[in-house]
């Protein structure tokens, strides 16, 4: 007589896995009533599901950014899958949640992995939420931050975050700090100031306007000239400190930030994004 597995049994499989109900009761039937057996053997389904996918491409997903309690510590993570239509489910979104909550102390991505998920490790989660899912999920970008004050924005969608660093905790610094990640987010600088940009960017630049410069027609005696203005245009429309702020472009970021408080500065940010 082939055993048939109560409601109740089926339930409680479902809510520590995450699988589906028939996947759930199959599971059951196969492990004979044996409760860890069938947790065993959904693992293994999630296993040889994604071993089948490996080779897919995950580029829709959720980007969630996260900061602790004092806001002192942070992280922004993606959690990446197939398609928009698992990217919009609620309980994968949830998970992108709790994942970003738990990289916020995890030093590198491969920490991140490594770390007890109720029981599991978090890669053991993910290989699990593939065979429940049917898609490829992994975590795609992961970045974390500190600073004496942090603030998070995620835009609608959940397909770009950000978190900013200001200097200080003081008045005001929670609705600043949103606001330049709001910033980072929409208009993706390259770095903090000039100071941050790299050579290779530099002269990669200067290398591409002096070109221009000589089809133009430009006598050389006046290019380096030329050259300065240009870069000092490419630092204001590319390093975060130096842009037009978004919600007042008459003010840099910079300005915006002092005008909260006059000791304030932005001290440093991340950016994720699935685009």
């Amino acid at each position: 007589m082939s055993y048939t597995p109560v409601a109740a049994d089926v339930a409680k499989l479902r809510n520590q896995t995450g699988a589906g109900m028939m996947d759930c009761k199959k599971a059951l039937v196969e492990a004979e009533g044996d409760f860890e057996k069938a947790v065993d053997i959904l693992r293994k389904k999630g296993q040889k599901v994604a071993a089948n996918r490996a080779d897919r491409e995950s580029t829709e997903g959720a980007v969630i950014a996260r900061v602790n309690e004092d806001n002192t510590l942070g992280a922004v993570i993606s959690l990446n899958c197939e398609t928009d239509f698992v990217a919009k489910n609620e309980a994968f979104i949830e998970l992108a949640y709790e994942l970003a909550e738990m990289a916020i102390t995890a030093a590198t991505k491969e920490e991140l992995l490594a770390t007890d998920f109720h029981g599991i490790t978090v890669a053991e989660k993910l290989v699990e939420q593939t065979g429940v899912i049917g898609e490829k999920i992994e975590i795609g970008s992961f970045e974390r931050i500190q600073g004496a004050f942090l603030g998070a924005y995620i835009h609608a969608g959940n397909k770009i975050a950000a978190i900013t660093s200001l200097s200080a905790k003081v008045d005001g610094a929670d609705e600043a700090a949103k606001a330049v990640s709001m910033q980072v987010a929409a208009m993706n600088p390259i770095a903090l100031d000039e100071t941050q940009v790299s050579q290779d960017t530099i002269d990669k630049e200067l290398e591409i306007e002096r070109e221009l410069l000589i089809k133009e027609g430009k006598p050389e005696n006046i290019i380096d000239n030329i050259l300065k203005g240009k870069m000092q245009r490419f630092y204001k429309d590319n390093t975060l400190v130096h842009q037009s702020f978004i919600k007042d472009p008459n003010v840099s970021v910079a300005d915006y930030v002092k005008s909260v408080n006059g000791d304030l500065k932005v001290t440093g940010f991340v950016r994720v994004s699935l685009a």
